[in-house]
C-alpha cells in the first residue's frame, strides 16, 4: 500500500511522509519528502527505500489517481532498465 500523509508542519524542509506498507511482511515504511516531489524523485525514493529491501511489488494498493500511479511505474521501469511494452488491441 502507498499514500501520503501531507500538509505537516515544515521540518527540515519535508512537509510530506510517503507511507509504504508491506503486505506480506507487515512492515510500514514512512520516508520524508516535499510537496513538490516529482513522480522522477518519488521513484527515486521508492528504489532506495523499498525496492533495494523487497524488490519489485506485485501489486500496489493506493487511493491515488490510476494516471500517477501509472507514471510512477513508467519511471521505476525506466529507473530500473526495465523495458515497457504497452499491449494495444485492435478489434477485427
Amino acid at each position: 500500500m502507498v499514500d501520503f500523509i501531507m500538509k505537516l508542519q515544515l521540518v527540515v524542509k519535508k512537509d510530506v511522509i510517503l507511507v509504504v506498507y508491506n503486505r506480506l511482511s507487515k512492515i510500514a515504511h514512512f520516508v520524508t519528502t516535499t510537496e513538490e516531489t516529482l513522480a522522477e524523485e518519488l521513484v527515486r525514493l521508492f528504489r532506495n527505500n523499498m525496492w533495494k529491501l523487497y524488490g519489485l511489488s506485485e501489486s500496489v494498493i493506493s487511493d491515488i489517481g490510476l494516471q500517477f500511479m501509472a507514471e510512477l511505474m513508467r519511471e521505476l521501469n525506466k529507473m530500473l532498465g526495465i523495458e515497457t511494452r504497452l499491449l494495444i488491441a485492435f478489434p477485427l
